[in-house]
């Protein structure tokens, strides 16, 4: 008996020490996630808050679901979109507050200051809301995951419908900076490719309310599409004015970066007909929608593929630390490149070497006032675009990490 009783302690023992060996390999033995976003300004309705709720709704299903040892925490906090406070705010995070990831950020001024900092301090950094396809190029690390969508995949989606459907002569109004000019770039490279021309270009500043100027010298051009090379309120306040001015519907409007929430801001009558490239629809099939009925209950808005992109980048990221036993960022960046991503988000998705996630993306034509059945009832799902055709093929790729 006592024997028995010595080795029952001497086991019990041995777990503990296991059980702390594997906590202890999760710093802290917490797993703390810092949302860095626009909080209230141009791209507040497409990230901002909903982005917050998304990655609470991604750390609480995680937790039922895998019920970890450790402890999942998440702070926020509002980058304005300026470069310097999210590269002062994502250091504090990591030096001081024992964040592991920082996440979302929205802008590609500001993904690109957090990149350095966390390949700097070997963090990981996951970006839902940045567009701009350097990020996975020129300027990839292989701390960085670029997950939701990028501007490759925006103009092969619709610049490349709406030249094929003679659409041939275009001028670009272009938000200026990084975003707006990799967005023009890849579009005007898009429409050349397919037959089309690009008679000229004008860059506003960012954010914008007044587009008066710019419109006028789109119009000048002549050019049958204008393409907005911008996003969030400008794109909105462009689409407004340009009905203002009478430009539209003499020339037709191609909003090469429009959310669900740009659409409900204009209403269908503003935006009916325009086409756009998307990661996701939250109708677009049950997954989806038992999902965005959650989103909505919290937000009081269907999500944009930003916040749906955030919740799946975010339960991703805590299943590979949770399936390896560790945070350490080499090992859960190997861990989640060599895991497929499949959920209501992401059809056929992976994480490359590039750190450019790869999935199904989404043309969509917007719907007319008289086709939709109800509010958010905003698209038609023209054609899906496969993974391997939506984004730039690593055989492009300008990224020092990918072998050639």
């Amino acid at each position: 008996m006592h024997m028995k009783k010595l080795t029952t302690l001497a086991c019990t023992a041995a777990l503990a020490t296991l059980s702390g060996a594997a906590s202890a390999q999760i710093s802290g033995n917490t797993v703390k996630i810092g949302v860095l976003t626009d909080m209230s300004g141009t791209y507040s309705d497409v990230a901002g808050p909903g982005t917050v709720i998304a990655t609470q709704m991604a750390i609480d299903d995680f937790i039922a679901e895998a019920k970890p040892a450790f402890k999942v925490e998440m702070v926020s906090a509002d980058h304005q979109n300026k470069a310097d406070i999210a590269s002062n705010k994502a250091r504090e995070w990591f030096e001081r507050e024992g964040v592991d990831t920082a996440t979302e950020l929205v802008t590609t001024s500001t993904a690109l200051a957090v990149m350095k900092i966390g390949k700097e301090m070997n963090k990981v950094v996951l970006m839902n809301g940045p567009a701009s396809t350097p990020i996975t190029n020129e300027q990839c690390n292989d701390v960085s995951v670029h997950y939701t969508y990028d501007t490759y995949a925006l103009a092969n989606g619709t610049a490349k419908a709406v030249t094929q459907q003679g659409g041939k002569t275009w001028f670009f109004l272009t938000a200026d900076y990084a975003f707006g000019q990799a967005l023009e770039k890849d579009s005007s490279a898009v429409v050349v490719a397919n037959g089309g021309k690009v008679l000229g270009s004008v860059r506003h500043p960012f954010p914008a309310s007044d587009f008066s100027s710019f419109l006028l010298q789109a119009q000048a051009s002549g050019a049958q599409i204008i393409g907005l090379a911008n996003a969030g309120a400008d794109t909105t306040n462009a689409i407004k004015q340009a009905a203002e001015f009478g430009v539209t519907p003499k020339q037709q409007l191609a909003g090469l970066l429009m959310f669900i929430s740009d659409v409900h801001s204009l209403g269908l009558k503003n935006a009916q007909t325009m086409y756009l490239t998307t990661g996701f629809y939250w109708d677009l099939d049950d997954e989806t929608r038992a999902w965005s009925k959650r989103f909505f209950d919290k937000h009081k808005r269907m999500p944009t593929m930003v916040q749906a992109g955030q919740y799946s980048s975010i339960l991703h990221y805590l299943r590979a630390i949770n399936a390896i036993g560790t945070d350490d960022t080499a090992k859960v960046m190997a861990q989640m490149k060599k895991t497929p991503i499949k959920d209501f988000f992401a059809k056929n998705g992976r994480i490359r070497e590039d750190g450019r996630m790869v999935h199904d993306m989404y043309l969509a034509q917007v719907k007319t006032p008289e086709e939709s059945k109800g509010p958010w009832d905003y698209y038609h799902i023209r054609a899906t675009i496969p993974a391997e055709e939506a984004f730039q093929p690593l055989s492009e790729s300008r990224c020092p990490l990918v072998k050639k």
